[in-house]
């Protein structure tokens, strides 16, 4: 049955991509995106195929996937329904480091972002479980999210004034730090995805760790499991998933939040399958928000970020109340 849930996900998440290549300010027949390839002509309409739709749908479907599975993983590690990338200032960190590159060290170039982006998700990472665990009963949920919260808007704040006191950076800066996919090409996708990948692979190996550790720190040291291994394994994972995502689209916010609860009610908590689960319906959000960021101002099109924001909310507000378990 998991298997045929796999399968099903993968023809939503081609149907979609498919959508997002064909529809947007212009839509273009199926057939011309098949004859740009296999026929390519120099046309404006093959050229926005290969260079502007199907990049974008790549990158949505690569960013909304990673950003999922650093969010199931974040979520199992700290035994908090609300962890997240966006909420816990891994994104936030990046972002603030990238501006300050590009504000105070000139930096410009794609690889240069991308090492910034890990240092930047590092930090944040690194103060938040500080903070989190500081007192005699060490990381809880509640400290742990106040921490996150405090760290993301610190960040926020400071990235924010940057722009502020650099009129021009913020013009060039504005629609990456809301978080989009528009106006990026493959080569930024070629630069990242190995890391991604990457990422994806050491979740699918500490899967079955993860679920010895869900079962709580002590029965998981006592069943032989290293699991301050496991935890900084996980953290790298999440820093390098999170990292990549933010450095090839912006700190897009809650898909790390929806998809992996949305996993859990359809599948349960087994992470050997909640990590690929969350890869592919983490995928088919971010394309479908995409493709619907498209309509909401049309002709003008709105951030992605803002999408999965007004699809966010509500969810966040939903789990908050419920305290899902993790």
């Amino acid at each position: 049955m998991k298997y045929a849930g796999i399968f099903l996900s993968l023809i939503v998440l081609a149907v979609a991509m498919c959508c997002s290549i064909i529809f947007g300010s212009t839509d273009i027949p199926l057939q011309t995106v098949i004859d740009s390839y296999t026929s390519f002509n120099g046309s404006k309409e093959h050229l926005i195929i290969q260079t502007t739709r199907v990049p974008r749908a790549l990158i949505a479907a690569a960013v909304g996937a990673s950003l999922a599975v650093a969010g199931a993983v974040m979520q199992a590690i700290t035994r908090n329904p609300l962890a997240s990338p966006s909420l816990f200032g891994v994104n936030s960190g990046a972002a603030f480091f990238i501006v300050v590159a590009t504000s105070l060290f000139h930096a410009g170039g794609f690889q240069e972002f991308t090492w910034i982006a890990f240092l930047g998700s590092t930090v944040s990472s690194a103060i938040v479980y500080i903070m989190g665990s500081m007192g005699r009963d060490g990381m809880t949920p509640v400290k742990i999210t106040l921490a996150g919260s405090a760290v993301t808007a610190f960040f926020h704040s400071m990235t924010q004034g940057l722009l502020l006191a650099d009129g021009k950076m913020f013009d060039q800066v504005l629609i990456w730090l809301v978080g989009s996919v528009a106006g990026r090409d493959v080569a930024m996708l070629h630069a990242v995805y190995p890391y991604m990948i990457i990422g994806f692979v050491l979740c699918l190996i500490l899967s079955r760790h993860i679920n010895v550790l869900a079962m709580g720190e002590d029965v998981a040291a006592g069943l032989g499991q290293r699991t301050v291994l496991v935890k900084v394994a996980a953290a790298v994972s999440i820093i390098l998933l999170a990292g990549a995502s933010v450095a090839v689209a912006g700190p897009i916010a809650f898909v790390g939040i929806i998809i992996p609860h949305i996993v859990r009610y359809l599948i349960g908590n087994d992470y050997r399958w909640i990590v690929p689960y969350s890869a592919l319906l983490g995928a088919i959000l971010l394309v479908s928000a995409d493709l619907g960021s498209r309509y909401i101002a049309m002709p003008a099109e709105v951030p992605v970020g803002v999408m999965t924001a007004i699809i966010g909310v509500p969810f966040f507000v939903y789990i908050a109340r419920k305290g899902a378990r993790v």
